[in-house]
């Protein structure tokens, strides 16, 4: 491919960047266009995947026949297979009539299966029909069907580690995977990050009639350096917080600073292709979170000893879900103060302090992100950068109700 083409293409599907390892991405979306070959999109959320089945479809002989996305992690697992095969009338509660699925709509065209990973055991087995031999049934019905579908899939799964985990069918990976794509992590895009920012921040001027910000150089090397855990989704993200709440125009480092959370605990080189980098660095950040919020409860505490023993009347600081020891101290009583001396405020460094698993790490973050998103789980979801059903599976297996206080 030329250089030529390769901007012909970025130029029309809005793709920005001249990243090596983006441009082969590109390159090998357009080789594969013309063929009927199963596509398997891979990378971290926040990417941008969805353009590549985009790109597949428009230089493919599919072209002018249906494209139809589906994020199969929004799905409800009770209606998934319905909503990709079909339904017949009356074959569940609420299925008042026939249905077409997406695989019956599509026909002839390209069907993009995002967050293919999150699909249930039962409809992988009814996908890998349809990708042998162009076979499906819709739900209730007992009449084989036909069609002609192009396959992308996208994924932010590691998919060989859910296979080990029983999570996904091997044979539906090797399907899917026939021409594998990695899209790269913004981080591995240094020279792109400032081209995207500073389009997103024109963007949202010339919408707002707004003068765009500017950052100097300081701030440009902290944009670059920075981690970027939520990749072109987070970048936006801070580009259009810093053009609709700053005044200032010119932008430094200290400004941008206060909209890049955690700096402190990121790592700036990691394996690309999989989302187990933000589960560890979202956990390790929450732990650090936890350990701190307990040794200030312990303090607290010791503090709040030694003024009752000088008469005075101490304010406690709220608990934190972290720890409740704070709460036990307005059980005591004024005739109990009076027994209080410095040998016991000393025990208080011997309290033994429960284990801190990972659970509760991950239980911590959760219960946080829906009280923030007033117990909306698609707005916690994606404050977590995980699929919503992801989120609602973590739930269940933490014990988490639904409605949190």
């Amino acid at each position: 491919m030329t250089a030529n083409e390769l901007l012909t293409v970025k130029q029309r599907f809005g793709i920005i960047g001249n990243t090596e390892a983006l441009n082969n991405a590109i390159e090998v979306a357009m080789r594969v266009a013309p063929t009927d070959l199963s596509v398997l999109v891979t990378g971290e959320s926040g990417v941008g995947k969805e353009f590549f089945p985009q790109i597949i479809h428009a230089y493919s002989a599919r072209k002018h026949s249906k494209y139809i996305a589906v994020n199969c992690g929004a799905i409800p697992e009770g209606t998934i297979d319905s909503e990709l095969f079909g339904h017949e009338k009356g074959s569940f509660t609420g299925a008042i009539e026939s249905r077409k699925g997406y695989f019956e709509e599509a026909d002839g065209g390209t069907i993009f299966l995002d967050e293919v990973g999150e699909l249930p055991i039962s409809t992988q087995v009814r996908l890998l029909r349809v990708l042998q031999t162009g076979e499906y049934m819709r739900v209730g019905s007992a009449k084989v069907q036909k069609t002609n579908v192009r396959v992308v899939a996208a994924t932010n799964n590691d998919l060989m580690k859910a296979i080990a985990d029983g999570r996904f069918r091997e044979d539906l990976y090797y399907r899917l995977n026939t021409v594998p794509i990695s899209v790269p992590p913004l981080r591995e895009r240094k020279g792109d990050i400032y081209l995207l920012f500073r389009k997103f921040a024109s963007d949202v001027a010339v919408q707002y009639k707004m003068p765009a910000v500017a950052l100097n150089d300081a701030a440009r090397a902290l944009l670059e350096g920075y981690h970027w855990r939520g990749n072109i989704r987070q970048l936006k993200n801070v580009a259009e917080q810093i053009s609709a709440i700053e005044q200032s125009r010119d932008i430094t480092a200290d400004i941008l600073r206060r909209y890049l959370p955690d700096e402190g605990y990121s790592v700036r080189t990691v394996g690309a292709n999989n989302n187990s980098y933000a589960d560890a660095s979202t956990e390790r950040e929450l732990l650090y979170k936890i350990l701190f919020d307990m040794r200030n409860d312990i303090n607290d505490l010791k503090r709040m000893m030694t003024e009752a023993m000088s008469g005075r009347v101490a304010t406690p600081r709220p608990a934190t879900a972290t720890s409740d020891v704070v709460g036990l101290l307005p059980e005591r009583t004024h005739r109990q103060e009076e027994s209080y001396d410095y040998a016991d405020i000393e025990v208080v460094d011997d309290i033994p302090a429960r284990e801190v698993t990972k659970e509760d790490v991950q239980r911590e973050q959760i219960i946080q992100a829906l009280q923030r998103n007033n117990n909306c789980r698609k707005d916690a979801a994606r404050e977590l950068f995980i699929s919503e059903r992801t989120l609602y599976r973590r739930m269940k297996a933490l014990g988490i109700d639904d409605n949190i206080k």
